[in-house]
Formats: C-alpha cells, structure tokens, sequence
C-alpha cells in the first residue's frame, strides 16, 4: 500500500481504493488525520474536511455582511438605506410571532444551524473502514466497496457457490450466495470458515461481523 500526506509529529494517511489480498490493490489516497491512538490499534475514524460547505457557509456569511455593512455605510452617509432592509425591518416590526411566514423561516433556519453542527460534531467519510496500527506513525483506512469486491473474490472461490452478493457495511457484511450444487450446510460452513479468514487477512480495527445467506437459484420461467 502506497503512502501520501504526513499528519503532526510524521503521522502518515493512506486509504485503500481497490481490492486487497489476491484481487490486487489500487493507490492509496491521502486522509485527513484526528487524534493518533496509541500504536497497535485501530486507526480511528478519518474526519472529512468538508470544504464545499464551509466554503459555502463561508462565501454566504461574506457575502450577508459585505451587503448589510453597505447598507450601514449608506445609512451614516446620510443616503436612505435599501428597499430590502426597510420592508424586512417593517416586517419584523408588523408581524406577530405566530404567523405562518416567521414560524417557516425559523424553522429553516433551525434546521440549517443543526446541520451544520451535525456536520462539525460527526467524522464523516463513512465510506472507509479504519486498519488497525501495527505502527504509531501509520494510519490507514480501506473503502467498503473495496472490502465487498475483496470479500466477494473470496466467496467465489468456495466449492459450490454459483454467485454472490456482498453489501458492506461499517459494523456488518451481509453476503447472500447462490448454491447450485453441494448441500447448503456444507456450502454454509465453508463459508463462514473463508470469510472468518478473509475478514482476518483485512486487519480492519474493528472487524466486520458477517451474515451469510445461501439459497438455491430460482427456477427459470
């Protein structure tokens, strides 16, 4: 696995984009680093940088101030203040608090400050499952999509199995397999037996639990 980024104290980044193990491995791209836990642990979860909507929050506030300062500038400069800040401000002054309009847009405004805070408050990046740290100066993460092709690639090889579908979440791997031959209690156990294994070979911080659904395929017509 390739390295790009350095965090504080020569901390290094790196994700998975593509299968690991026997299907290959694809560039690691770099992730923005939190708090190192100690070494032989997991990664902890990569915090997203969320540029776009604080660049968006950002450039709204600019914008909202830069205009209202204008306004303020004008008013002191003896010019009359504009039509908008005067019909808001009669609006403000006329309407009572239990109209329709103000309850509406107190509401919306409410809903943009818990999102933002939700925003600050949680890690995003959900799509990368953290690696556990054999060493302190190391953080790595693989994506989901990755793990399922891998885990996939892994099921395929059982004998038996005819096709298979892997969902990939943070805390489960939800496998469903088509068995056109063996017994499924044999199938079954062989593969809970391979991706005991495979989810080993993965060395994610927290490992998966995997739920394993096998079925004949359905008659043709």
């Amino acid at each position: 696995m390739s390295m790009t980024g350095q965090g504080p104290a020569g901390e290094h980044d790196a994700s998975a984009d593509g299968p690991v193990g026997g299907t290959g491995s694809a560039p690691a791209v770099a992730g923005p680093p939190d708090a190192a836990p100690p070494a032989g642990k997991g990664s902890g979860r990569f915090w997203s940088p969320r540029r776009v909507p604080a660049a968006v929050v950002a450039a709204l506030l600019a914008a909202g101030a830069g205009l209202l300062l204008y306004d303020i500038a004008a008013v002191r400069a003896h010019r009359p203040a504009m039509h908008w800040r005067r019909v808001l401000a009669r609006q403000l002054a006329e309407r009572p608090l239990d109209d329709t309009w103000v309850r509406v847009g107190a509401g919306v405004a409410a809903a943009l400050g818990l999102w933002l805070i939700v925003l600050a408050v949680t890690p995003g990046l959900r799509d990368l499952l953290p690696m556990r740290r054999p060493h302190p100066g190391v953080r790595a993460a693989i994506r989901r999509g990755a793990v399922a092709l891998f885990l996939r690639d892994r099921v395929m090889e059982v004998s038996g199995v005819r096709d298979a579908r892997v969902w990939m979440g943070r805390r489960k791997a939800d496998v469903r397999v088509v068995s056109h031959f063996r017994d499924l209690d044999d199938v079954r156990a062989d593969l809970d037996t391979v991706l005991a294994e495979a989810i080993r070979d993965l060395a994610l911080a927290r490992p998966p639990r995997a739920a394993v659904r096998v079925a004949r395929p359905g008659r043709k017509g």
